[in-house]
C-alpha cells in the first residue's frame, strides 16, 4: 500500500471520527431526554440523504479529467484544511478554548428538556429535526472529505472504508459508554486532520497545476513534515505572545 493511500485512509478515518463524535453528542443529548424513536428516525433519514449524495457524486466525478479534478479538489482541501489547522493552532496556543464534548452534551439535554412537544406524522418533531440536522451537517463534512480524497486518488472505496470504520468505532464506543465521548482527544485529532487536509491540498493542487514532485508520492511525507513543523513553530510563537500579554500580577 502506497504512502498516499495510507494517509488517505487515515485522514478519512480521523476526520470522520471527529464529525461523528460531535453528531453522537447531539443524538445522545436529544434521545436520552425525549426518547429514541423519533431521534433514530431522524438519524436514519439523514444517513439516507448522505448515502445518496455519495452514490450520486462519486460516479459523476469520474468523468472529470484527473488533472482538473486534482487541481479543484486540492484547492478545496487546502481551504478546508487551513480552517481546521488554524483553529487547532489557536487552541494549542491557548487563544481559543478547547472543545468540551461533555459541556455540549449537557447543553443539548437542557435544550431538549425545555423544548415543547409537537407531533407531526406520529413523530416528536423536535427530536426528529435536531437529530436529522445534526447528523446531516456533521455528515456533509464527512461526505466532502470522502469524495475529495477518494476521487482525487481514484479510491473512493478506500476513503469510504475509512469513514465506515470511524462510524463503527464511534457508535460502538458511544453504546458502551452510554454517554458523550469526552475522553476522545478530539482537539488533537482535529490538529492531525487539519495537517493532513492541508498537506493533501498542497500536494494534489500542485499536481493538478502541472508540478512533478520529486520522489512522486514520497514527497507527500515531506509536505506533511514541513507544514507540521511550521504549525508547531506558530503554536510556540503564539504561546510566547500570549504569555507576554498576561499582566505580571496574573502570572504570580
Amino acid at each position: 500500500m502506497s504512502t498516499s493511500t495510507v494517509l488517505l485512509v487515515l485522514g478519512a478515518f480521523l476526520a470522520s471520527a471527529v464529525e461523528m463524535v460531535e453528531a453522537l453528542t447531539i443524538v445522545l443529548g436529544v434521545g436520552i431526554v425525549r426518547g429514541w424513536r423519533s431521534t433514530l428516525i431522524g438519524v436514519a433519514a439523514a444517513t439516507i440523504v448522505l448515502a445518496a449524495l455519495v452514490a450520486a457524486l462519486g460516479p459523476a466525478l469520474r468523468v472529470v479529467p484527473i488533472g482538473t479534478l486534482r487541481l479543484v479538489v486540492g484547492a478545496l482541501l487546502l481551504a478546508f484544511g487551513l480552517q481546521w489547522l488554524r483553529k487547532a493552532i489557536l487552541r494549542s496556543s491557548g487563544y481559543k478554548p478547547h472543545h468540551d464534548e461533555d459541556a455540549a452534551f449537557r447543553r443539548e439535554r437542557e435544550e431538549a428538556a425545555r423544548a415543547g412537544r409537537e407531533q407531526r406524522a406520529g413523530l416528536d418533531w423536535y427530536s426528529f429535526t435536531v437529530a436529522f440536522k445534526g447528523v446531516l451537517l456533521e455528515g456533509l463534512e464527512v461526505v466532502f472529505i470522502v469524495i475529495s480524497f477518494g476521487s482525487a486518488q481514484g479510491r473512493i472505496g478506500l476513503a469510504s472504508a475509512g469513514a465506515a470504520a470511524a462510524f463503527l468505532l464511534v457508535v460502538g464506543a458511544g453504546v458502551l459508554a452510554r454517554g458523550p465521548l469526552e475522553r476522545v482527544p478530539e482537539n488533537t485529532i482535529k490538529y492531525v486532520v487539519g495537517l493532513l487536509l492541508t498537506s493533501f491540498g498542497c500536494f494534489w493542487g500542485a499536481e493538478g497545476a502541472g508540478v512533478h514532485w520529486p520522489g512522486d508520492e514520497l514527497s507527500l511525507l515531506g509536505v506533511v513534515a514541513f507544514i507540521g513543523a511550521v504549525s508547531i513553530l506558530l503554536v510556540r510563537a503564539l504561546r510566547r505572545q500570549r504569555l507576554a500579554l498576561v499582566p505580571a500580577e496574573a502570572k504570580g
